[in-house]
């Protein structure tokens, strides 16, 4: 062989390898990974039903799985979610565990527990016992109020145990007595990593003194470095149509960004309660809008870092981005 000729064969293997690596999926950098710290999993279908979404409901009245949230997500660079309860039922805590066990796109779950109740420190210990189990969800939700909640017997003593398992307590649809009632939670219980979603649909006070008790709970809030908030439920619609433009969510969503600073806010889509208003491209095209004017470390942060912080879960997938020891 002339050495023209091995240096064409020599050339063409390089090429070859080049071609055969860029032909391989490569993970995404860590920077544009995302997880979603938001989402609800329910099957209507199931023998006996749900309790929710509703029958009549038309947009969200079909099965929520893994795979249909996977399929439809992963273009987006989400690579992961955390999956929150959707019902009361003491036994559907262990239908999602067992949902997400075969499903590693789910992170997590968190779950629904009233503390005080008699089996509530069973029902802990033996979810705990599961990884995927990161905490549960209370607040304005299944008809609770958890202002008047906390001062039933036991109920305080169910959130320490919570906290010195090393659980998450997530609030629900929140308003300014719940901001009120998780603010005593903070003060009340030390070291519980408190989660509260939805704030930038939580209504704020008209008048002059509630606005104001209501901005200073949230900065009281922002003191305690276990408090994180959820950017979940931003898209909003007027007139009849989304808006679409991130300029329009920039100043409610840089007046929570500014109280709890960037390593305590955390991504979640709320899908599929989200379709009711904006499809899921939409919804990230929103908060990518926002958060493009952050820096790069803030959106790595915002997209998957502190959902680590708040929820302590661990990859299950390689794509799956973890922080370095």
């Amino acid at each position: 062989m002339q050495r023209r000729d091995l240096l064409k064969l020599a050339a063409y293997g390089a090429g070859a390898l080049a071609i055969g690596r860029r032909g391989v999926a490569q993970p995404e950098p860590n920077h544009h990974r995302i997880i979603d710290a938001h989402i609800h999993l329910f099957d209507p279908s199931r023998p006996g039903g749900v309790p929710w979404p509703e029958k009549d409901d038309a947009v969200l009245y079909k099965p929520s799985t893994p795979e249909r949230y996977a399929a439809m997500s992963a273009k987006f660079g989400v690579v992961g979610a955390i999956a929150i309860e959707a019902s009361p039922l003491a036994t559907d805590n262990q239908w999602l565990l067992n949902v997400a066990a075969n499903h590693p796109v789910i992170v997590g779950i968190v779950g629904d527990l009233v503390p005080g109740t008699p089996a509530y420190l069973g029902d802990l210990e033996r979810l705990h016992a599961n990884p995927l189990f990161l905490g549960f969800r209370y607040g304005n939700l299944w008809n609770r109020d958890l202002a008047i909640d906390l001062k039933k017997p036991g109920f305080m003593d169910g959130l320490n145990a919570l906290s010195q398992a090393g659980l998450v307590f997530e609030s629900a649809n929140p308003d300014p007595s719940l901001i009120r009632a998780i603010l005593e939670v903070s003060d009340r219980v030390d070291g519980l990593r408190i989660v509260i979603d939805h704030l930038p649909h939580a209504p704020i006070p008209a008048d002059d003194a509630g606005r104001k008790e209501y901005e200073a709970n949230l900065h009281r809030l922002g003191e305690n470095p276990h408090v994180f908030v959820k950017l979940s439920e931003i898209p909003v619609v007027t007139n009849g149509r989304l808006v679409k433009d991130p300029a329009y969510y920039q100043a409610p969503l840089d007046s929570i960004w500014n109280v709890f600073g960037e390593g305590r806010i955390l991504f979640g889509s709320d899908w599929p309660n989200s379709d009711h208003v904006a499809p899921f491209a939409d919804t990230i095209s929103i908060v990518k809008g926002y958060i493009s004017r952050k820096s790069p470390g803030a959106a790595e942060k915002y997209f998957w870092k502190n959902s680590i912080a708040a929820y302590k879960w661990r990859p299950r997938k390689p794509d799956q981005p973890a922080l370095a020891v």
